[in-house]
């Protein structure tokens, strides 16, 4: 008789009664009978008991009924006490993006955990080219794709082949992988890529898009989305024109305490939203870094970083600006100023009298906040902008005592969350949360920013009826 006839006869004699684990263990090995146990006898008890849920059978052994009274001895005669090697119990769907659900420990008085991570296999994962080896994309996008779970680098691009040879070694990107400005358009014919991040300055990124969608490929396209609306209109056209998916890397509208800031304006947490204060400022040095020169940023610190308040403005509330003032200063003989501004303030007038007050600067230490002022609270959050450190407070009166609050919540890497997004648009082809739309409405409304500050006079706005007009499906829970 077979090994496994043997084990299989041995089960069927004890159907509907329990059977010895010893001599599971005997016939099997700890670990085979273990996973036995979970397949077999669930067909075969009638009160299916064994299985809490059908198509998702639960494995493992309760804590009870392991032996905790065993004794392993080493190869050197060595004793030392241990128990029975077996997994605790666990329910294992068989898709690869539904999470084990392993047994609950924690009571109702602790935050719940959250689900456990679901990678897809390697090779199930979506192929990214990264154009552009800058410092985005060298400190914060290529480590990010260690936590993704549906996007994997399989192609690089850049002018530097010094640069392009050691990063490739670094995050095992073939040679033949590794591309030129000059030789992009190759990119057609690696089939490993269904994805193009652009990571260039401003004024490249409408040619690298254009070029991409020919080429075949999917775009995600940092922010600011161009350099221009017009610039914006051709992106999206020619990805239109070629049947691919343009998205725009607003990692904002993906990141978990800005989400649950949305959701607790849009369910009137502390009663109806009356005004917005926002604030993104930082400090330049380098006069000849690109983000300094007009011709290749489009702007100073509107584009680069006061889009953060403009973007999460639009966001928050899901409606759309009706009217712009705005002032611009930069300081007399700055060289980091020469062209382009070091300072914007504005203010936006969007439906039901919300006004949103922003500040955006060049040349202060690091600030990146904002506050929702309700009728009976407000929410501030810190760090709304940066990649990491975002802290939530909240007040409000109860009675005699006013009630001030900061929340916790799980925090997500940004550019793993917002490319697993895409990657799961391409999968199952769906249309991205933030398209090539959202970008230029962005685009639009920075245009009446910069002729208001010129002008010293408002700027009507083209009137926008509904909410998230030009935002795609919500993306799931990260």
């Amino acid at each position: 008789m077979s090994f496994t006839n043997e084990l299989l006869n041995t089960v069927m004699r004890h159907a509907g009664q329990e059977v010895s684990r010893k001599e599971f263990l005997s016939l099997a090995g700890r670990g085979l009978a273990v996973g036995v146990a979970a397949g077999t006898l669930a067909g075969c008890q009638s009160d299916g008991a064994s299985s809490a849920v059908a198509g998702t059978p639960t494995t493992g052994t309760p804590a009870s009924e392991v032996n905790a009274n065993t004794i392993y001895t080493a190869p050197n005669g060595q004793k030392v006490p241990s128990s029975e090697a077996v997994s605790p119990p666990a329910k294992v769907p068989s898709e690869l993006d539904k999470p084990i659900e392993l047994e609950a420990w924690k009571s109702d008085v602790d935050p719940k955990s959250g689900p456990t991570p679901t990678p897809m296999p390697p090779d199930k994962r979506v192929g990214y080219a990264l154009v552009g080896l800058g410092h985005l994309t060298l400190e914060e996008i290529l480590p990010a794709f260690g936590e993704c779970k549906k996007s994997k680098p399989v192609a690089l691009v850049s002018g530097s082949p010094e640069k392009l040879k050691k990063v490739a070694q670094q995050y095992g990107i073939k040679p033949e992988s590794c591309y030129s400005y000059d030789n992009y358009d190759k990119l057609k014919d690696n089939p490993e890529v269904q994805v193009i991040y652009i990571v260039l300055p401003n004024s490249m990124h409408a040619e690298y898009t254009v070029r991409g969608a020919q080429a075949g490929k999917h775009i995600l396209c940092e922010k600011p989305m161009a350099s221009s609306s017009a610039e914006c209109q051709l992106m999206i056209d020619a990805c239109k024109k070629a049947n691919k998916k343009l998205m725009v890397a607003y990692r904002i509208q993906y990141e978990p305490y800005n989400r649950l800031v949305r959701d607790m304006i849009r369910d009137s947490k502390f009663g109806k939203t009356k005004y917005i204060q926002t604030q993104n400022s930082q400090s330049s040095a380098n006069p000849n870094h690109w983000r300094h020169k007009k011709d290749l940023a489009g702007g100073g610190s509107l584009p680069d970083i006061g889009l953060y308040c403009l973007n999460t403005s639009r966001f928050l509330l899901g409606t759309e600006p009706t009217e712009v003032f705005a002032y611009s200063y930069s300081t007399p003989g700055n060289p980091l100023f020469k062209e382009v501004e070091e300072h914007m303030s504005w203010q936006m007038r969007f439906p039901d009298g919300i006004i949103v007050d922003s500040i955006t600067h060049y040349n202060t230490h690091d600030s990146r906040f904002y506050r929702v002022n309700s009728e009976r609270g407000w929410l501030h959050l810190d760090n709304a902008y940066a990649y990491t450190g975002q802290r939530l407070q909240t007040s409000h009166a109860e009675g005699p005592a006013k009630m001030q609050n900061q929340i916790t919540i799980e925090s997500k890497n940004q550019f793993a969350t917002e490319m697993d997004h895409f990657s799961e648009c391409v999968m199952n082809d769906k249309p991205p949360h933030t398209p090539g739309e959202e970008g230029l409405q962005d685009h639009r409304i920075m245009e009446a920013i910069y002729q208001s500050a010129r002008e010293g006079k408002p700027v009507k706005l083209t009137p926008v009826q509904g909410t998230d007009v030009f935002r795609g499906p919500e993306p799931k829970q990260a």
